[in-house]
């Protein structure tokens, strides 16, 4: 598990570094991601070895949204005077999101009816 764990680290280290390194706008963990997916790839042990631990990481998931939940709420009292918009934001992009997903549906079953 050690060993996976460094993998999956290294990985994150070396797309932060090439992003970071090459100036790029792209996220460095996204770098990486695609690195070990392109590894995958090339050598599917890799993926074998490390398929346990990311399952388990994946499993404890909610536990990487606890700092976004401590950042909101150690900074609720500055959200206090743009409230009214933060909901308004959060409401018209959920039905916005939900029109779109509806709309593509939508489309998407009137071209497989043909």
């Amino acid at each position: 598990m050690i060993r996976a764990i460094a993998i999956l680290l290294g990985y994150q280290l070396a797309g932060e570094v090439t992003a970071r390194a090459l100036g790029l706008s792209l996220p460095g963990p996204v770098l990486g991601f695609a690195a070990l997916f392109l590894t995958f790839l090339v050598w599917p042990p890799l993926h074998a070895m490390l398929a346990n631990t990311a399952r388990g990481l994946l499993a404890h998931l909610s536990l990487l949204f606890v700092p976004a939940g401590v950042g909101i709420v150690r900074h609720i009292s500055s959200l206090g005077d743009q409230s009214v918009a933060v909901l308004v934001a959060i409401v018209a992009s959920t039905a916005l999101a939900i029109a779109a997903g509806a709309t593509v549906f939508a489309l998407v079953d009137r071209v497989t009816r043909r």
